[in-house]
């Protein structure tokens, strides 16, 4: 059974960092994908930033150069690193992951690619 639990959100202010991670397990395949994604009532939930077992990553318009997708493959954590928060930022987070099935591509930020997921953490930003 697959599970994902993220941790790490919580309230800054504009300008402000945080650091989500998601511990995932059970999870046995080699090749993955792996996301974060973010959602606000009434909204899609919107890919943030994604990252396979190619190292290659992908990354929303709107959080470019602010930020940064990583795993640790021995730790089986993904994290995300937030800097330069926006209010426009504010959003449950969740972490997600499924099978790669092409390799030396980027992989999607469509959450209907995506097979398992995470309960979600929280991140508030304030102006």
């Amino acid at each position: 059974q697959v599970q994902l639990v993220e941790s790490g959100g919580g309230s800054v202010q504009a300008g402000g960092s945080l650091r989500l991670s998601c511990v995932v397990s059970g999870y046995t395949y080699s090749r993955y994908y792996m996301a974060w994604f973010r959602q606000v009532p009434g909204k899609e939930r919107e890919g943030v930033a994604a990252i396979c077992s190619d190292r290659i990553t992908n990354y929303a318009n709107s959080v470019k150069g602010r930020f940064t997708i990583s795993n640790d493959n021995a730790e089986n954590t993904l994290s995300l690193q937030m800097n330069s928060l926006e209010p426009e930022d504010t959003a449950m987070y969740y972490c997600a992951v499924t099978l790669a099935v092409w390799s030396g591509l980027p992989p999607p930020l469509r959450w209907n690619e995506y097979n398992f997921w995470g309960q979600g953490t929280q991140v508030t930003v304030s102006s």
